[in-house]
């Protein structure tokens, strides 16, 4: 379905667990935004897991955006936030609970949906975005934040990682000159994170080379007193855990990532309340 009439790229689809669809009870409605590091990906990537997680309880809306480089920063935001207005324009005849969105996310996926909550629960990151936020913040129960790049600041340049890293960063940025782009600090939203972001649930694999970012924004919303579910891994953990390790549900890993999404999921409660306290998993020796 089209969630913004005049926009090609504002398509989105929602999935549903079974004998759901048609009926009247109100879920609580995961809002899921695909990856390809903002250059690459479509919906359809991710919608084979996204029915599985749906499937456990919930209505998922697997939405697209416009990629760069002829889409640029913070276009992608903008259209999420677009979706959500749509979503919540037909909550009933979509089965969705409009008091229990969470916003959630993959790779480049992550940095949006993570980005558009804290639009959404900060007034000062909304202006600078440039955005009215959809929704209000009572509205946004959580998020799901998995193998995101947070803050632009941790990518080593002189690392193998760098070059793509770079190519990323001028084509969503618009500039090739990016590091001097004064946009890119609001494009780091671990440094911006305030304590009315939602409960978060934030995983990397570890030997994602951006699972630092993952660290860093789980530390910033917890400096905050912002309800975090961690899931990291060892150091020596085998065998190593590459990006998107999640979607890979025949590992013992993907499929602890998936209970576990399902369970903070369940845990948001109606009204905004948290889940239990986090579970993080220090096994990855960095401590408190």
């Amino acid at each position: 379905m089209r969630y913004y009439a005049t926009d090609p790229d504002a398509l989105l689809d929602v999935y549903y667990p079974p004998n759901v669809q048609g009926g009247h009870e109100r879920l609580t409605t995961v809002v899921w935004v695909h990856g390809g590091g903002f250059m690459s990906g479509r919906r359809q990537d991710v919608a084979h897991y996204l029915k599985i997680l749906a499937a456990r309880g919930f209505v998922v809306a697997n939405v697209d955006y416009s990629i760069a480089p002829g889409a640029t920063w913070p276009t992608p935001t903008r259209q999420v936030n677009a979706a959500l207005s749509y979503l919540q324009a037909h909550a009933e005849a979509l089965n969705i609970d409009a008091d229990r969105i969470v916003l959630a996310g993959d790779s480049a996926g992550a940095q949006i949906a993570a980005e558009l909550a804290n639009a959404i629960t900060s007034p000062d990151h909304a202006r600078r975005i440039g955005i009215t936020p959809a929704l209000a913040p009572r509205q946004l129960a959580g998020t799901l934040l998995f193998c995101g790049p947070y803050d632009a600041g941790l990518v080593q340049w002189d690392s193998p990682f760098a070059g793509f890293m770079r190519t990323v960063l001028w084509s969503y940025m618009g500039r090739k000159d990016f590091l001097d782009d004064p946009r890119l600090d609001t494009f780091s939203v671990a440094r911006h994170v305030t304590p009315a972001f939602p409960p978060a649930f934030i995983s990397a694999g570890n030997a994602d080379p951006l699972e630092p970012h993952s660290h860093v924004m789980a530390a910033a919303l917890q400096k905050q007193g912002v309800r975090v579910d961690a899931l990291f891994f060892p150091r020596d953990h085998a065998p190593p855990l590459p990006h998107e390790y999640q979607f890979n549900l025949d590992s013992e890993a993907g499929r602890q990532a998936m209970e576990r999404s399902v369970a903070f999921l369940h845990g948001l409660r109606e009204g905004g309340a948290v889940p239990p306290p986090p579970t993080v998993d220090r096994s990855d020796g960095q401590g408190e």
